[in-house]
């Protein structure tokens, strides 16, 4: 009767054993995929935050090269510059009345702004004006296109600021190297300077930062 119930009690152990065992093995081959699955995606996840990392470094790389070379340009044209954008926008005018809509100084060498003074009737004339002492150089009508220079005289119907005066205003933020007028949304005048692009309101003057030149820097 002893030797049934150790023999009982032997098998029944070896039972339960070998179920653990069986339960053991089922448990590792279930979990062993799963181990494997998890691994590709956290490799597949490292890939595609390298690729993001790289397009990122990409994007902040040609934006620094952007503006290095914009202040560069703006350095070299500035070098030696005695007459400002308002100075140079007045002489235009003396010498050829009329509205000016933009004054650009040439970073070619020949260190002269270059002023377009609209007259009355839209006819554009470019007028060119020494940055070292304020003479003007020579005026020529620019026959291109008539229809832009009624444009920007249509634009700037009621404003309050001109060029000149969005110069001295944008000259707080920088050595002024472009003054321009953007009529791209609502009207407003677009100043370049050495350090940085802004936008002058042709109502009130007031200056603040080119939406896409601050979000080329942030970038």
């Amino acid at each position: 009767m002893k030797r049934n119930i150790v023999i009982a009690t032997v098998a029944a152990a070896a039972l339960i054993g070998g179920g653990t065992v069986a339960a053991y093995a089922v448990g590792g081959d279930d979990s062993a995929p799963a181990q494997r699955q998890s691994n590709v995606r956290v490799a597949d996840d490292d890939r595609d935050d390298a690729a993001e990392d790289k397009a990122e470094d990409k994007a902040d790389d040609k934006a620094d090269d952007k503006a290095d070379d914009r202040n560069d340009d703006d350095r070299t044209a500035v070098t030696g510059t005695r007459v400002t954008a308002a100075d140079a926008i007045a002489a235009a005018l003396q010498h050829t009345p009329g509205t000016a809509v933009s004054a650009d100084l040439d970073d070619d060498g020949s260190h002269a702004w270059e002023v377009n003074v609209v007259k009355g009737d839209g006819t554009d004339y470019d007028v060119r004006v020494s940055a070292d002492d304020g003479k003007v150089l020579g005026a020529q009508r620019d026959d291109d296109d008539d229809n832009d220079g009624r444009e920007d005289l249509a634009a700037l119907k009621g404003a309050s600021v001109d060029a000149g005066e969005a110069a001295r205003a944008a000259s707080a933020k920088g050595t002024v190297t472009d003054v321009d007028l953007d009529d791209d949304g609502p009207a407003a005048w677009s100043v370049d300077t050495t350090k940085g692009e802004w936008k002058v309101d042709l109502k009130t003057g007031k200056v603040t930062q080119d939406h896409d030149d601050r979000d080329g820097d942030d970038d």
